[in-house]
């Protein structure tokens, strides 16, 4: 089995910064893809940003140029940089991670979520 715990959520007022962690544990092989989603109320959840193991990224046009994912693989831990943040960035982030771990067949790859933080940006 494996977890994805996410860290750093909280209140910001607008035009201010928070970072975003996401922690992967248990039995991995290795992590292909990372990323995060966040929902808002009453909206469909949508992507914010993904990163591959070799550290390609790409992000939803609505945070480009603010928003930075990372990854340290090392660490299995993937993280979110939101910088100029505004109301409409506010809801539930959620840590994605295409996690591979050994089986009694091979290497398999499963999708894994994290149990989501909540952001919000309010004055």
């Amino acid at each position: 089995q494996v977890q994805l715990v996410e860290s750093g959520g909280g209140l910001v007022q607008p035009g201010g910064s928070l970072g975003l962690s996401c922690a992967a544990s248990g039995s991995i092989f290795s992590i292909n893809a990372m990323g995060w989603y966040r929902q808002a109320p009453g909206k469909q959840r949508e992507l914010v940003a993904v990163i591959t193991s070799g550290g390609s990224t790409n992000y939803g046009d609505s945070v480009k140029g603010r928003f930075t994912i990372s990854r340290d693989n090392a660490k299995n831990t993937v993280y979110l940089q939101m910088n100029s943040l505004k109301p409409e960035d506010t809801g539930v982030y959620y840590c994605k991670g295409n996690v591979v771990s050994t089986t009694q067949w091979g290497p398999k790859e499963y999708l894994y979520w994290g149990q989501g933080t909540q952001v919000t940006v309010s004055s």
